[in-house]
């Protein structure tokens, strides 16, 4: 079960709100007027002004995360993503490690800074991010003789991950506390992200069972081309 933002909790309530406004505001005035058509007329103004504020959160949160790139980083592999998140630690006076493509013993990034070392899984995905990340970088810690762990996505969290991560210590980063990070930046610090698309390209490569798009994943022995339909076709290549 998927984990709702802040942001989404926020909207969902606003616009329950609407119905709750609509009739309050005329069962109120109408119980001291006993007007219809001035109740109606109250009714609609209130209803009018909670529109308003919607379109003006959301005119806000468009420009926010067009600023942020997070457009383009949504397009990243998962090389390229490590990249800029590796620039992105550096910009925060981070020391930082990217770790090797095979044996990384589930951390993608190791960054220290004022005597504390954190193991970082990136998770650059297309939907919520499970219980296997956080298993994973919390195993890392030890090898890595990291004090902290943290899984960073693009996109949000399971609740049985927001969970897991509670009972264990793990900092889970979700789209919104990325895109913070990413706004909080001095503007040059780090190359956009649509200036990673170009500088550094995706490996590409087409699925020979089914014809759709092969991704880059990665298993206990490194990186390897999987399917983008998995579960549906689990056609797998070795990455060259």
């Amino acid at each position: 079960m998927a984990r709702k933002s802040k942001s989404k909790q926020e909207e969902e309530f606003l616009k329950a709100m609407f119905g709750l406004v609509g009739i309050g505001s005329f069962v109120g005035t109408y119980y001291y007027t006993k007007s219809i058509n001035i109740s109606t007329v109250v009714g609609i103004i209130a209803i009018g002004m909670l529109v308003a504020i919607l379109i003006e959160r959301h005119v806000n949160k468009t420009e926010r995360l067009k600023k942020s790139g997070i457009a383009e980083i949504d397009q990243m592999d998962g090389r390229q993503f490590e990249h800029y998140l590796g620039l992105l630690f550096k910009s925060q006076g981070y020391s930082v490690k990217v770790t090797r493509a095979a044996g990384d013993y589930g951390a993608d990034l190791v960054i220290a800074r004022d005597g504390r070392k954190i193991v970082v899984q990136a998770k650059r995905y297309s939907k919520n991010v499970g219980i296997d990340a956080v298993q994973q970088i919390h195993s890392s810690m030890n090898y890595y003789g990291a004090s902290e762990a943290w899984v960073l996505s693009n996109r949000n969290y399971t609740e049985a991950a927001v969970n897991l991560a509670k009972a264990n210590g793990v900092r889970l980063i979700n789209r919104e506390e990325l895109v913070a990070m990413i706004l909080k930046m001095n503007p040059g610090a780090v190359p956009e992200p649509k200036q990673i698309l170009q500088e550094i390209p995706q490996a590409t490569r087409t699925c020979d069972r089914c014809g759709h798009p092969m991704v880059i994943r990665k298993g206990p022995k490194g990186e390897f081309f999987g399917c983008s339909t998995f579960p549906k076709c689990r056609n797998i290549k070795p990455f060259q």
